[in-house]
């Protein structure tokens, strides 16, 4: 159940007690709790649009902060607000952005998206860095006979491509655990990679993957047992077959 909203009393309620109660008890306690014919995310959505629009920023600035309350990030917070630069005027852009910022921060808000699953996110993979375009985090699982990995990546991170090799038996398991992400095979389209989502890669296949460009990306990695098993790390996938990748439109 939503929070009671009592701000119109709180501030007007001495001075306009109708105008209170009628933000506090219909505007919000009837409108804003109809969440079976519009959730409350997408209230704040529009609302955001709507004050962004009319250039109500100190309003503006309240409903970030309840847009952040009902579920909406950061970055969805930036990009509705430079889509509404193009329809509504740069110059509100410009003074909407310092408010997300107020609102939302920077740093937290970005270590906040990597917790994203019940696992680890691990260090910096620095032994393999040369091996990824982004940032990528590796936290081990099990380094027993079979290894298993939780990978996170930061938005728009994807390794290069590459194969597992084996002489016999060998491949890797995929299981995205958060986020959302691609998944590549050499002659094939990108797919999208969502949690729940499980990808098995046969020795021999080239493939990439990766996080979205707006999502941090977690997938744990499994590293089926082979004969003289190793992995071949080729090209890095370039911005614009990445981008491609992003309109669902690649073919190689």
């Amino acid at each position: 159940m939503a929070k009671k909203q009592t701000a119109g009393r709180d501030n007007l309620g001495g001075l306009a007690p109708k105008f209170a109660q009628l933000n506090d008890d219909v505007l919000f306690g009837e409108i804003w709790s109809r969440e079976k014919e519009l959730a409350a995310r997408e209230r704040s959505m529009i609302t955001i649009a709507a004050l962004f629009s009319a250039g109500q920023f100190p309003q503006l600035k309240s409903h970030l902060e309840m847009g952040r309350q009902n579920g909406i990030t950061r970055r969805e917070a930036v990009e509705i607000v430079t889509q509404l630069a193009f329809y509504c005027g740069w110059p509100k852009a410009w003074s909407a952005f310092p408010l997300i910022k107020e609102v939302y921060g920077e740093a937290a808000d970005a270590e906040a998206d990597k917790r994203l699953s019940i696992f680890p996110v691990g260090e910096p993979n620095d032994a393999y860095a040369e091996y990824f375009v982004g940032k990528s985090y590796l936290a081990p699982l099990s380094v027993g006979e079979t290894k298993i990995f939780n990978v996170t990546f930061e938005p728009a991170c994807r390794n290069n491509w590459h194969i597992h090799n084996a002489e016999k038996g060998g491949g890797q398991v995929l299981i995205c655990v958060a986020g959302r992400g691609w998944y590549q095979e050499w002659g094939k389209p990108a797919k999208e990679f969502l949690p729940g989502d499980v990808v098995q890669i046969a020795a021999g296949v080239k493939h990439w993957h990766g996080a979205a460009s707006d999502s941090w990306f977690q997938h744990i990695a499994i590293e089926l047992p082979g004969e003289n098993s190793s992995t071949e790390w080729l090209e890095k996938v370039d911005d614009v077959h990445y981008q491609n990748c992003e309109i669902k439109s690649l073919y190689i």
